[in-house]
């Protein structure tokens, strides 16, 4: 079976206003609100999508972004009526754990956290993640706020109702959907983020373009530069596109039945890259970009992919920065993490491959020598 994502059918907006996107999921649709300054509105907006029944909110984020914002979005709490409490997870992949939702499960209960109540995400993707996911299933399932400060998590994993936490075995394998309430993007709270967190974010935005929209790729590729100095029209543009393109995806298919899959372009292999190193090594986005090399060159081997549009996702991967290696890991032990992958069916892992700059397929019987030879040079 293949599935394409085609851009000629998706509706192309070449400056999108960075106002509301609206997801629309019957009863679990929402908002996402992109804007300079949200941040110190966040309270306003909650309030408004929660209702006037909450009485205490659970903001969850860690402790470097804490640092920066927490006391800015607990004013704005406040000043809507909210009584706050906050709680801190450890930063980075390997905290995304059963463990770590154990312990906002207990602070939930000791706060006398009620279902009217709710949880603000105020961070990347790993604390909205861990955040959605207890949301998903404390008390059978409260509201929840997503706040990202990451451009990862802005552009890609704040939307769509994925949650989820790691196991030693594989990356997400346990988890659900559960959608927000609202989701509330302020592009200003990108300025406090480290060039490594940038470019992982750019690898996810790159995907975007590849599987959905060449337009898209084509902005990224000529502006990249412009985005890493935080030029505000060019991120502005960059996360109203993303979003714009995920939230069609979600609303054509929520439980990634059929197209939603095509969001996992270089996934399989980046979430592989990841279990074996322990989530220690790469960042999420880092992975997936070595993942999209890889699969373009799978695409490439099996005569699907014009050598030069594979060089050219190559070379826009490159310029979004330095990646950590991968050419000290063992392929036997990469291929088998890409056999466990959570969304391999009757024991055949499926990859997303690009048959062009803005169209993919989904094919479940790439040959693995294909597999192993394109990530050996990729790797390498």
């Amino acid at each position: 079976m293949s599935i394409e994502g085609n851009t000629n059918k998706q509706k192309s907006n070449p400056a999108p206003d960075p106002c509301s996107i609206h997801v629309k999921l019957k009863e679990r649709s929402y908002r996402v609100e992109v804007a300079a300054g949200l941040l110190d509105q966040t309270g306003e907006l909650a309030r408004e999508a929660l209702g006037e029944r909450t009485r205490s909110v659970v903001v969850v984020s860690n402790p470097t972004v804490d640092a920066i914002y927490g006391r800015r979005l607990a004013r704005s709490l406040r000043r809507a009526g909210f009584r706050a409490h906050s709680f801190l997870t450890g930063d980075g992949e390997r905290f995304k754990t059963l463990r770590t939702a154990d312990s906002l499960y207990t602070f939930l209960i000791e706060q006398g956290i009620e279902r009217q109540d709710g949880i603000i995400a105020l961070g990347g993707g790993v604390v909205g993640d861990i955040a959605g996911f207890v949301a998903s299933t404390f008390l059978r399932g409260i509201r929840f706020v997503q706040v990202p400060t990451t451009l990862l998590a802005q552009i890609d994993s704040s939307i769509g109702g994925k949650t989820g936490v790691n196991h030693p075995l594989g990356k997400n394998l346990i988890g659900s959907f559960h959608q927000p309430l609202l989701v509330i993007i302020d592009p200003e709270t990108l300025r406090s983020l480290p060039p490594r967190e940038m470019r992982a974010g750019l690898c996810e935005a790159i995907k975007y373009g590849v599987i959905r929209d060449r337009r898209l790729f084509d902005r990224i590729a000529r502006d990249i530069g412009k985005m890493k100095r935080f030029d505000d029209d060019a991120l502005t543009y960059l996360i109203a596109r993303s979003c714009r393109i995920k939230a069609d995806v979600v609303e054509r298919d929520e439980r990634e039945g059929g197209l939603r899959r095509i969001l996992n372009f270089g996934h399989t292999i980046g979430h592989a890259l990841e279990a074996v190193t322990r989530y220690r090594r790469f960042l999420h986005g880092e992975a997936v970009g070595h993942g999209m090399r890889a699969a373009s060159r799978i695409a490439e081997r099996m005569n699907m992919l014009d050598p030069e549009q594979r060089a050219a996702i190559d070379e826009v991967i490159r310029n979004a920065g330095n990646m950590p290696t991968a050419n000290n890991l063992a392929l036997d032990d990469i291929m088998f993490a890409i056999g466990r992958d959570k969304k391999a069916e009757g024991g055949r892992v499926a990859f997303v491959l690009p048959v062009e700059i803005g169209r993919v397929v989904i094919r479940s019987d790439v040959p693995l020598k294909v597999v192993r030879s394109a990530l050996k040079e990729t790797l390498s």
